[in-house]
């Protein structure tokens, strides 16, 4: 049998390294910040709403467009007709059908600009024209044709209704606004749902912390009590609860290792990580005394927020509406004027020799007569919808209110809690250690110290329900007035500075 070189060896020996380090994926050692910016990065959601904004700021570049000069030409190349039809010959005094065969080539080219004085449009529009065509008729067996050519003005005005290029400019402003506060509602809401599953990975790993301390004290008692030496058919009562008190931290250990593991794949699914990759939550506890102005904060969740600025978006696109509405089978009048010069005649050459002046005046008014109170009815129920959306904003100032004040009374008190609550923590440490120099003189039962133990453990469990009320307090205020209090940034900036 053929051996191997050892060159070759090496070789498979790093592909088969390099395979189990490719498969055993990433290790992500995971932090709140660190999974808010996973999952924005990651979600379909924040996908979908930058696309909306983008969409958005294209309409409102269409629309800014739309304020601008268009040039644009029409043409009819060619319009042929033979066809008989009946017409009123007065020598004769009755119908009779004649009989058309004529030929039409015609372009219109226009330059067309909307009418805007001192920056506002008036929804008029005033072009440009140049109109040029021929016309040919057959009569008999022989062809004639004539030329026309003409350039001129074209002033539009519509009166007495609603202006379409300023509203849709302005729904277009307040399109691209609305798209960009539902994102940064969206941002903020996914802050939340990622919090509440990062503080459970956060709950799971501190507790480990917490039995494997435990375990460790046990351990430290059992050495004390020198069981390793008792004989096994003669262990005291004190190593046998030792022991029993051992393996039933060490199963709480491995069900509640059971439980990180368990939420740590529901926390990869929900930021779309790779099976193979591993989370680790190193559970650091960090406490900063904060201080809120309650007033401030209040105006911080009605101006910083985005609920009352969509509201007040959605008040004015229904006031849009209103005055839509109300020009809808009302009183309208449209002017249309024109001047130029024209030419017509049976040369095509002479076309732009001679021009005669050439101008028209054109006054369209539509009267509304009688509709059975249909357009008074349409009014009254878009000023009921307006007046639903003020109802809207009173509602929701009052709750914006009142969520802030809840939230500030939440930290405050979760914030003396925990703070309490580690000075207990490190005085149950100080408790222990002197119990178990006490028990390592027989000065103690191990009854009064397995309690003292136990009374540690509890204070420390306290302490974590404590310190994860007060962080998600925190996150609360921030959620409610739109304002990172441990960083003094607004969400709206902090996210700009990151993006």
């Amino acid at each position: 049998m053929r051996r191997l070189s050892p060159n070759f060896n090496f070789l498979l020996l790093c592909i088969l390294m390099l395979s189990a380090l490719l498969a055993a994926g990433e290790k992500i050692a995971l932090t709140l910040d660190r999974a808010v910016a996973i999952a924005m990065q990651n979600s379909y959601q924040i996908r979908q709403l930058k696309l909306g904004i983008e969409r958005s700021r294209e309409w409102l570049k269409a629309e800014q467009a739309g304020l601008k000069s268009k040039v644009y030409m029409n043409v009819k190349a060619p319009e042929f007709s033979a066809l008989s039809d009946y017409k009123w010959d007065s020598l004769v005094n009755k119908d009779v059908i004649v009989r058309q065969n004529v030929q039409r080539w015609w372009m219109n080219v226009a330059i067309r600009q909307p009418v805007i004085l001192f920056g506002y449009p008036t929804n008029g529009y005033l072009s440009l024209n140049n109109t040029l065509y021929q016309y040919g008729q057959l009569d008999d067996s022989q062809w004639y044709a004539n030329y026309y050519n003409r350039y001129f003005l074209k002033f539009e005005q519509p009166f007495f209704q609603p202006n379409r290029l300023k509203s849709d400019l302005e729904e277009a402003k307040l399109s691209l606004e609305e798209n960009e506060l539902e994102f940064l509602d969206d941002q903020v809401e996914l802050i939340e749902n990622i919090s509440r599953d990062y503080y459970e990975l956060f709950d799971y790993s501190y507790n480990d912390i917490i039995l494997e301390r435990y375990i460790r004290t046990l351990e430290q008692v059992r050495e004390i009590a020198n069981c390793a030496g008792q004989d096994n058919g003669s262990k005291s009562i004190d190593c046998i609860q030792i022991q029993v008190e051992l393996a039933n931290s060490i199963e709480k250990k491995a069900q509640n290792l059971s439980d990180l593991r368990l939420e740590s794949t529901r926390v990869k699914q929900r930021l779309r990580l790779a099976e193979s990759d591993s989370l680790e939550v190193i559970p650091e506890i960090k406490i900063t005394e904060i201080k809120v102005d309650l007033k401030q904060a209040i105006e911080y969740g009605n101006t910083l927020g985005p609920r009352m600025r969509l509201l007040d978006i959605n008040r004015r696109k229904r006031e849009i509406d209103l005055t839509n509405v109300k020009g809808w089978n009302a009183f309208r009048m449209n002017v249309e004027m024109t001047y130029g010069l024209e030419k017509q005649d049976e040369s095509h050459k002479q076309l732009w020799d001679e021009f005669d002046n050439s101008y028209s005046v054109t006054v369209n008014a539509y009267v509304p007569i009688w509709d059975w109170g249909q357009r008074k009815a349409r009014i009254a129920a878009e000023e009921i919808t307006i007046r639903k959306t003020e109802l809207y904003q009173e509602e929701t100032r009052s709750r914006i209110e009142s969520e802030i004040k809840n939230a500030y009374q939440n930290l405050l008190e979760y914030q003396k809690r925990t703070l309490s609550m580690q000075e207990n923590m490190s005085m149950a440490e100080e408790i222990t250690a002197l119990s178990i120099d006490q028990y390592a003189r027989g000065e103690i039962s191990l009854h009064d110290l397995l309690q003292t133990l136990m009374r540690q453990k509890q204070t420390e469990e306290n302490f974590l329900e404590a310190y994860l009320g007060y962080r998600k307090s925190i996150i609360g205020l921030m959620i409610d007035t739109y304002y990172d209090y441990e960083n003094n940034i607004a969400l709206l900036d902090k996210f700009r500075s990151t993006s």
